[in-house]
C-alpha cells in the first residue's frame, strides 16, 4: 500500500464530541458506533467520532435534522497516528479522490456492499493507523476525526477536559 501522510503524533490535538446525554458518564466510549456502525467503522468495531471544531461536533451529532439534546465535551488526543484524508496528496498516495467523502456508505450497507470508507479503514488499521481526519459532511469547512484505537497499551492517549469533575461517574442518575 502507498504510504499515507499522518499528523504529528507528538502534538496534542484538541477535539470536541457531542453525544447522547444518557451516556454522559462514558465520554470515551465507542460502543454506540460499534452497535450501529458508521462511516469509518463496521458494526461490531468500536470507533470514537469527534470534531476539530465545536460547531462541527454539534452539526455532525444532529446530522442536519432535529436539534437533539446533547452532552458536549472537549477532548485532548496525543500520540495518535492519524491519516489526513483532507489532504489531496494523501488521497493520491492511497489511490483515492475527494469522491471518497461523498460515498453513500449507508446505502452500500443496505445493499450488502462493503462501503469504500470501511475498506480503506480496514487497510489503514492493518498498517498501524489509529484513525482518520476527514472533512465534515454536515458542516462544510469543518473537520472530523474517527479513532479506532485509544487508551490502552501502545495506543494513543485520549482524555476528557473536565476540571470541575462535572461529568457523572456512572449511569445511576439516568435510572
Amino acid at each position: 500500500m502507498p504510504e499515507a501522510t499522518g499528523v504529528d503524533a507528538a502534538r496534542p490535538l484538541t477535539l470536541w464530541r457531542a453525544y447522547v446525554p444518557r451516556w454522559a458518564h462514558a465520554p470515551l466510549s465507542g460502543e454506540g458506533a460499534a452497535t450501529f456502525g458508521g462511516r469509518w467503522n463496521a458494526v461490531g468495531q468500536p470507533c470514537l467520532y469527534a470534531a476539530c471544531e465545536l460547531s462541527t461536533a454539534w452539526a455532525e451529532y444532529n446530522q442536519g435534522f432535529v436539534q437533539h439534546p446533547a452532552t458536549l465535551v472537549q477532548l485532548v488526543l496525543t500520540g495518535a497516528k492519524l491519516t489526513d484524508l483532507t489532504d489531496g496528496e494523501t488521497l493520491i498516495r492511497l489511490d483515492q479522490t475527494m469522491d471518497l467523502h461523498r460515498t453513500q456508505w449507508r446505502a452500500d450497507l443496505d445493499e450488502a456492499r462493503t462501503p469504500l470508507s470501511h475498506a480503506l479503514a480496514a487497510r489503514l488499521q492493518r498498517d498501524g493507523h489509529d484513525g482518520v481526519i476527514y472533512p465534515s459532511f454536515m458542516s462544510p469547512g469543518g473537520t472530523c476525526v474517527a479513532l479506532w484505537r485509544w487508551n490502552g497499551d501502545g495506543k494513543p492517549a485520549l482524555s476528557v477536559i473536565d476540571p470541575d469533575k462535572r461529568l457523572p461517574k456512572g449511569s445511576a442518575s439516568w435510572l
